[in-house]
């Protein structure tokens, strides 16, 4: 059973002054995650979804969910649905699609925007199009706020420890398996522009190396054979920080998964519908003669973008954010201090500093 759908007006009379936030692409798999963080932390969720007739027949929502009906196509949908809103969390890819529209119309709604996509092209063109009409309308705008982009950028940010202007950013990925969602394979099969990498101070399209690199993990990892592919992370990165060189990488067998259409898609093995799959990440940071390296290990990327985008969701609310416009996650939130917040509250996920 899922809640009713309703107007706008309806809820703004209900809702009083409790903060509201509006999950675009909610019935997606992230979103579901999503949802249900938001309702942990007592944060009141909209499902923005296109049908709310296909979530009452999936049984996706109880009733204390709200529903709302709108699409990329109808600006008037989205005005709508978001109206009387605080922030909005776009899930529903392939970004390159929706970010446009759905940012437009949380700014419209005098609203935050975050989304979790790993595109590239999508997130900078969020930087560029929006960050002068959200310095305009108070708001801010954090595009790649999922584990792919934001979470990145906050394990970067808190290494570098006030270092703005540095030589070198690796940051390497490694994943047990990678069983993708329907919309990941979406996005694969639409995303289909040049990835870049900061080379000589400049981004510039990825060159793959030819021969095969190696690189240490957190256990239970070790060492890993490893590619180039750089995700959102690199413009999100570049958006505060001014190194080098920038270049990530993921391990084969996790990048062997997601290219084989045979791979199924996640399957949940406990009671939150997280998956088994395990993920660890590390990012070295040199300046000069000095490295400084961070790394993480956790369980399910999907599940944990929810986590990490409801923290960033929580901070803007509560007022634990600087400034306003399209940033980076590093630049608006104190990244160790979100980390830390991280570890204690997510299930799995460590911090681990070197």
């Amino acid at each position: 059973m899922i809640g009713q759908v309703e107007t706008a007006e309806e809820n703004t009379v209900k809702g009083g002054q409790a903060k509201a936030v509006a999950v675009f692409g909610a019935g997606g798999h992230t979103g579901r995650f999503v949802v249900a963080e938001l309702t942990r932390r007592g944060i009141a969720p909209m499902a923005v979804v296109r049908s709310a007739a296909t979530l009452q027949r999936e049984g996706v929502f109880g009733s204390e969910i709200d529903i709302r009906e709108a699409g990329i196509d109808d600006d008037a949908s989205l005005d709508r649905a978001f109206a009387g809103v605080d922030a909005v969390i776009n899930c529903a890819g392939p970004f390159l699609d929706t970010a446009r529209p759905v940012a437009a119309a949380a700014i419209r709604a005098g609203a935050h925007y975050l989304d979790v996509t790993a595109e590239q092209p999508s997130a900078m063109a969020t930087f560029e199009t929006f960050d002068e009409a959200a310095r305009n309308a108070g708001v801010l705008i954090l595009p790649a706020m999922g584990f792919y982009g934001g979470f990145g950028d906050l394990l970067v940010t808190a290494a570098a420890g006030g270092w703005t202007d540095v030589d070198d950013i690796r940051i390497a990925i490694a994943l047990d398996t990678w069983h993708p969602t329907k919309g990941t394979r979406i996005t694969g099969e639409r995303n289909t522009a040049q990835r870049l990498v900061v080379s000589n101070g400049s981004l510039v399209p990825l060159v793959p190396a030819a021969d095969d690199l190696e690189m240490d993990f957190p256990e239970p990892f070790g060492r890993q054979n490893v590619v180039a592919l750089p995700f959102s992370e690199i413009p999100v990165i570049t958006r505060h920080l001014r190194p080098r060189e920038l270049h990530s990488f993921l391990n084969r067998a996790a990048l062997r998964d997601v290219r084989d259409a045979a791979t199924p898609a996640p399957k949940a093995t406990d009671e939150t519908g997280r998956s088994p799959q395990r993920f660890a990440i590390e990012a070295a940071i040199r300046k000069g003669g000095e490295t400084r390296r961070i790394a993480a290990r956790g369980r399910d990327i999907y599940a944990f973008s929810a986590p990490l985008i409801c923290e960033a969701v929580e901070r803007l609310l509560d007022g634990r954010s600087r400034g306003s416009g399209a940033r980076a996650p590093g630049a608006v939130f104190e990244a160790g201090d979100f980390l830390d917040a991280l570890s204690a509250q997510v299930p799995d996920f460590e911090l681990i500093q070197e």
